[in-house]
């Protein structure tokens, strides 16, 4: 069996070498354009921060590795301009213009995709970077070193967009970071998107959302970034604001394309042509939880459905049950993830969505190095399915998040999720889990336990016409009056039983247990902030 693979990094290199394990008698052959394979396209950012050393660490192996690790053969420089489907061939084009056709009883197009380079002025500037290849971060990183840059601006602020201004504040460079959307972070709530936004300011990270990038300018260098508001001054400009999949080479070939270009296959990664498969960034997959079409441009969404070709082509039968946008990133101080619906993504897919933000210790308080999670969880308020969850945190907040993967893509709910044997010792956890003890306060919630407003009401002004009544553990909040937890015995002084009262405490449990108290004594009106200082900017007199 001959085997052609168009593309040779992250999808491409996984179909070959699972492939040959499967069958150690196909002819793998990868046609790839690059001179680079198998390299790590998400460690870019960290090769610019010196985090990885050197540029040889940023290639998982080289052709000449790979094709004695694998048995599967790799042409480095070849271009595929055309596929054949009547003759089944391809044709590819080397870096000295020669032309050359290869035959495949089973083709698999990994072609990845290439940056989105708008056609706006100043893009050719020496100091205008993308970050795809290696090479893109080896010459940012020594034009840093070459001490001519000191002030950049990030054009996107997506996960590789915020950690290049992550890297390259710890080299010293101001970071402006511009995107047309409302907030940075896509996926994500907006009252996690502007948690984020905030702390990224506090860190000199400076985030110019729903603006425009209109071009650049210089004479010889660039020196100004124009964006619809403001123009900035700047040594550099490093473009992350998207990506297309590398499909033009299909257009006449018969084979179905979404909207965007990439690849529709089904659950065994094969498009229209049973011969031909598709994996990787250049392919459209499905969302685990709606069965709607979604694009996955992960490597890890890559090497899962490498592997699962690789086993469909070798003769198994391999469904691939689909993403779920599952993602982590590193930001300074602040690590940030998610997997699943968004409250907002929920409730657009029809969902009667619930939430609730908890702000809880990562490991037992007294040990060395703990710090918080904020963690927010969305689920579905009738079957009480658990949708999806949104992290933050100094710690492993991909902890959380994987295990949220499994119960999601399980479809627990969250009844099922409170009562697990989750792994405790004080190093690594609290007594009760920070997700177990998250997935109890929504419980709470859902059971009409707890009332509560959340951070994103409380931003939208649902607390006018409340009072914030301070139960913090020591007076904490200036012009609200402050009730001592531990003294509420009965009617509180000052406080009508009737009033509207939004209790509010450093995390938001002493509001909740000082709100079920004063439930007992007859309080009928009382709200606990969600998230509570720690989370929420408050004014009491406004």
């Amino acid at each position: 069996m001959k085997v052609i693979i168009i593309g040779g990094v992250a999808a491409g290199t996984k179909v070959a070498a699972k492939l040959k394990r499967e069958d150690r008698g196909a002819e793998v052959t990868i046609l790839t354009k690059g001179k680079d394979i198998s390299y790590a396209g998400c460690g870019l950012p960290y090769y610019v921060g010196k985090v990885i050393p050197t540029r040889e660490e940023l290639v998982v192996n080289t052709p000449e590795k790979f094709e004695g690790l694998t048995g599967a053969k790799v042409m480095t420089g070849m271009e595929v301009t055309k596929v054949d489907r009547a003759a089944k061939t391809v044709e590819a084009v080397d870096e000295n213009g020669g032309i050359s056709r290869w035959a495949y009883d089973k083709l698999v197009i990994a072609s990845g995709a290439s940056p989105i380079k708008p056609p706006l002025p100043g893009l050719d500037l020496p100091q205008v970077f993308f970050m795809r290849t290696p090479d893109d971060a080896v010459s940012l990183r020594a034009a840093i070193e070459a001490g001519g840059i000191k002030r950049a601006v990030v054009v996107g602020g997506g996960f590789i967009g915020l950690e290049i201004a992550e890297n390259l504040t710890s080299m010293g460079v101001r970071c402006n970071v511009l995107d047309m959307a409302p907030h940075v972070l896509p996926g994500f709530d907006e009252e996690i998107q502007v948690f984020v936004e905030n702390h990224l300011a506090e860190r000199g990270i400076n985030t110019m959302t729903g603006t425009r990038f209109e071009g650049v300018t210089g004479e010889g260098k660039v020196e100004k970034v124009q964006t619809d508001k403001r123009a900035l001054k700047a040594d550099a400009v490093v473009l992350s604001i998207g990506i297309r999949a590398n499909t033009a080479f299909l257009a006449d070939t018969g084979i179905e394309l979404a909207p965007n270009k990439t690849v529709i296959v089904n659950d065994h990664m094969q498009t229209n042509d049973p011969d031909i498969y598709a994996v990787g960034d250049c392919a459209m997959v499905i969302n685990r939880i709606t069965g709607a079409a979604a694009w996955s441009p992960m490597g890890s969404t890559a090497n899962i459905t490498g592997r699962m070709a690789a086993k469909n082509i070798a003769g198994k039968d391999i469904s691939y049950h689909g993403a779920m946008g599952t993602a982590v990133c590193q930001l300074p101080e602040l690590n940030a993830g998610k997997t699943g619906m968004s409250e907002a993504q929920a409730k657009d897919a029809g969902y009667d969505a619930v939430s609730v933000i908890v702000v809880t210790d990562d490991k037992a308080h007294y040990m060395p190095g703990a710090g918080s999670f904020i963690i927010k969880l969305v689920a579905d308020k009738a079957s009480r399915r658990l949708l999806g969850v949104q992290a933050l945190g100094k710690g492993a907040v991909d902890k959380v998040v994987d295990t949220c993967v499994a119960a999601v893509a399980m479809k627990a709910t969250v009844d099922e999720i409170a009562d697990m044997d989750f792994a405790y010792a004080p190093p690594f956890s609290t007594a009760i889990h920070p997700l177990a003890h998250a997935v109890n306060v929504l419980m709470n919630k859902m059971d009409g336990d707890l009332d509560s407003m959340s951070p994103a009401e409380f931003a939208a002004g649902a607390a006018e016409g409340y009072r914030i009544v301070d139960v913090s553990l020591q007076p904490s909040i200036d012009s609200a009056p402050y009730v001592n937890l531990s003294k509420i015995a009965g009617e509180v002084e000052g406080l009508a039983k009737d009033e509207r009262l939004l209790l509010v405490c450093a995390k938001g449990k002493r509001a909740y247990m000082a709100q079920n108290r004063m439930k007992f004594y007859g309080y009928t009106n009382t709200k606990a902030l969600e998230g509570g200082t720690a989370f929420n900017e408050i004014d009491a007199e406004n």
